[in-house]
């Protein structure tokens, strides 16, 4: 089933000319610019089209952002403080993640309370707050719509989505209105690839059944959260879709600015390799953090030649392996140097991230007898399930890995097709 305009609307999608795309058109009709965003390739993203739009979504009532540093225009101002001086639009709260509202804290921190010393705004932390204690937050602020305008990694374990999920179900728990700004995925949108989580491995890495590149925007997963998941108390919700962005489209191809959604998400090409090689965080060996090609670069203390040669023997597409060697300034083996590997992805159309995180994982093992997974078995929550720890532990080959969760792939496709709104 795909989604006629109707059943966009119907699902929640924004009224007017910003809810006009439909899932087999993939751009919408669009008022003058103003000044706030058209893409150098062609891409408005949804705060773009509701600026354009004079804010007329949001007449009459008292707003509040989820956002952080990539809620930006193309001329990377914030939107924030784009719209805190406009008085068509009342903006009167902000709604910090993990690493809050201006970016200023590390992986599993957040900024708590406070006000914003450029434009006076309360800032409230929602960072491992859910259900009823962020409902409560939502309450507090005295906001009627929570608008909801982050940029995404593409992966399941990146947490913005499911701060988004929370922020959705809370707001629904308060009565409040919900608007999605849609932003592109920075990694395509052409395929959903990877395990899909049991729900009895949900964590703020993974609260639903998703899969591990879900290959959506925010939108989408808004959409498909509000009716496959949170249908028994859905939240009030609008999506603003973007314009001129196509499923295939990587993020360098947009023309939008790439602002570090977190300190260890450099660069779109960090994005790339990250639904695959984030991963390694579940074992001893370092995910690159603390080095300026986090998830590029992987290794641990004794690890030599002999993994890169393994890692390439796989032979698999888009991707190459350099033996490397380097010191991170900080998290896993601070100080030190560590021998492993940096993953050249030299054709990304045909790169598989999933595939490649579990190629590395398999011959990790296999060349360094240190290998070991972390004693939490984080790994179960990052892949959502324990069969990638244990298939690989009783010595299994990339393809039967991966060939594992073929058919739980296969439902997911057919349920997320119902919810994509660009070709």
């Amino acid at each position: 089933m795909t989604l006629s305009r109707r059943g966009l609307l119907a699902a929640g999608g924004a009224v007017g000319a910003l809810a006009a795309t439909a899932a087999g058109s993939g751009t919408a009709a669009a008022a003058p610019d103003r000044g706030h965003g058209s893409g150098r390739g062609g891409v408005r993203t949804g705060f773009a089209r509701l600026a354009a739009d004079g804010y007329r979504l949001l007449a009459g009532q008292k707003v509040g952002v989820v956002t952080n540093p990539t809620g930006v225009t193309t001329d990377v101002r914030h939107i924030v403080d784009v719209m805190h001086p406009d008085r068509r639009v009342d903006l009167t709260a902000v709604f910090g993640p993990e690493h809050g509202f201006r970016g200023t804290a590390q992986a599993g921190g957040s900024e708590g309370r406070y006000d914003d010393p450029a434009t006076g705004l309360p800032v409230y932390d929602t960072y491992l707050k859910s259900g009823q204690e962020l409902a409560d937050v939502f309450t507090a602020s005295g906001v009627d719509t929570v608008v909801f305008d982050i940029q995404d990694a593409g992966a399941r374990f990146y947490t913005y989505i499911w701060t988004l999920y929370d922020c959705m179900e809370a707001a629904a728990l308060a009565g409040k209105r919900f608007v999605v700004l849609d932003r592109p995925n920075p990694v395509t949108g052409r395929a959903a690839l990877g395990p899909v989580l049991d729900p009895a491995f949900g964590t703020f890495v993974g609260r639903r059944e998703i899969a591990q590149a879900h290959g959506m925007t925010v939108a989408e997963l808004a959409l498909l959260f509000n009716k496959e998941f949170l249908a028994a108390r859905p939240v009030e919700l609008d999506v603003v879709t973007m314009s001129g962005w196509r499923r295939s489209d990587f993020f360098d191809t947009t023309g939008l600015p790439w602002v570090p959604p977190s300190p260890n998400m450099p660069t779109p090409e960090t994005a790339l390799v990250y639904p695959g090689t984030c991963l390694f965080e579940g074992t001893n060996l370092s995910e690159g953090r603390g080095t300026t090609r986090p998830f590029e670069l992987l290794g641990a203390e004794g690890i030599d030649h002999r993994w890169a040669a393994a890692a390439n023997a796989q032979r698999l597409p888009g991707v190459a392996f350099r033996e490397a060697y380097f010191a991170p300034v900080f998290s896993k083996f601070e100080g030190k140097t560590v021998g492993g590997v940096q993953l050249h992805v030299h054709d990304r159309e045909v790169f598989d991230p999933i595939r490649t995180g579990i190629a590395l994982l398999v011959t990790a093992k296999r060349t360094w007898s240190g290998f070991a997974w972390r004693p939490d078995n984080w790994i179960d929550k990052l892949t959502g399930n324990t069969r990638v720890r244990t298939m690989i532990d009783a010595g299994a080959d990339t393809d039967e890995v991966v060939g594992a969760w073929a058919a739980d792939l296969a439902a997911f496709r057919r349920v997320r097709r119902e919810y994509l709104l660009y070709r």
